[in-house]
């Protein structure tokens, strides 16, 4: 374990701050009929974070442990290949810190995602396919590195810190949220970006229950987990880039599951119209929850993210109208309503590591 560097007063009261509007985000119970049949599902509202998703978590946690390790020093540049998400997450940690930020991101994601980012004082840099796409946008965010030794990169894809982030926060959130209901989760369904949720959160679920499924979930018309390398393209932006990320470990995981985005989008839209604005991947969380539900049970009590708001798809086809075709999940669910569970005590999280504290607490809170 790398040494912990002190941190000065203020460098400290800003992560502190920090840690307040990142994490602790309400789990919804989703009230369903699926075919008729009476349903719940379980979500984390993510789009309560301090940007809108839940890539804050690992974005807050990565910077911060680089300033406790010692790798990242007060104004120096911050640089990040992304497909969205983790940019704006970056650029805004990175900039409440006072750094530069520069984000390279494919030049197809959705115009709101760079224009958030640049929103927040960072440099997008756009990279078109003809440049290699994602990939370029790793390449060339490594060689602004290699020519600049103060340059800090996040590293999404190959940072632990990345899984530890959710293993301490979003994983015994969900525990504990469940559990001051009187359930426990049988399975864990979670989109593969970087691989972080669903590594981290397995990881803490598994540990306080062996016998859990964790599933990570990929777009049918892209099935790069299952296949290894990058098959065809897909309209869930966030997750199957164009690789395996390096802390995606499948031998520690159940089954992949596989979603269509056009009905991925009908569900996200489904989700909206009952008060719900979640992004693409949300929609396709749920179906991916369903799914593993439907084998389980219909009583199984299957738990997922929703990863972000729908306001950074406002320009994409979520907002076009979608045709449903043959195979569907989405025209068979029919919404009935939500409920919300009380948060966790955020004094008990502020402190990071005091989990039994906190199982104390939320029984009381709620």
């Amino acid at each position: 374990m790398p040494a912990s560097v002190p941190l000065d007063a203020l460098t400290d009261q800003r992560f502190r701050s920090l840690h307040r509007l990142v994490g602790n985000t309400p789990l919804l119970a989703i009230d369903f009929t699926w075919r008729g049949e009476r349903r719940v599902l379980y979500a984390k509202q993510e789009s309560l974070n301090l940007t809108g998703s839940i890539k804050d978590r690992m974005a807050l946690h990565i910077i911060e442990a680089a300033y406790r390790e010692g790798r990242l020093r007060p104004g120096a540049p911050i640089a990040e290949a992304t497909s969205g998400n983790t940019g704006i997450s970056v650029a805004a940690v990175g900039r409440a810190l006072q750094h530069p930020v520069t984000i390279f991101m494919p030049d197809w994601m959705s115009a709101e995602r760079m224009s958030i980012i640049a929103s927040f004082g960072a440099s997008v840099v756009p990279v078109s396919r003809d440049q290699g796409g994602f990939l370029g946008s790793i390449e060339m965010c490594e060689g602004l590195a290699a020519a600049d030794a103060n340059v800090f990169l996040p590293d999404q894809f190959a940072n632990q810190a990345n899984v530890h982030a959710h293993e301490r926060t979003t994983g015994p959130e969900i525990w504990l949220q469940l559990q001051s209901a009187g359930l426990q989760p049988d399975a864990f369904v979670a989109g593969v970006g970087t691989g972080g949720t669903v590594m981290g959160v397995g990881r803490y679920l598994r540990s306080r229950k062996p016998s859990i499924r964790i599933h990570p979930l990929e777009p049918a018309e892209s099935p790069t987990l299952s296949t290894g390398h990058k098959v065809g393209h897909h309209r869930i932006q966030g997750v199957s880039d164009e690789f395996i990320p390096a802390i995606v470990d499948l031998s520690k995981m159940d089954a992949v599951v596989s979603v269509n985005d056009g009905d991925a989008i009908l569900m996200a839209q489904m989700l909206a119209q009952h008060g719900l604005a979640v992004g693409i991947s949300s929609g396709a969380n749920f179906l991916g929850a369903l799914k593993v539900q439907n084998e389980l049970g219909g009583d199984a009590v299957v738990t997922t993210v929703f990863a972000d708001s729908n306001k950074k798809y406002l320009s994409t086809d979520l907002l076009r109208a979608e045709p449903v075709r043959e195979g569907y999940l989405s025209p068979d669910v029919e919404i009935q309503g939500f409920r919300a569970f009380q948060r966790v005590c955020a004094v008990c999280f502020d402190q990071q590591d005091n989990l039994e504290t906190a199982e104390v607490v939320v029984r009381h809170v709620n």
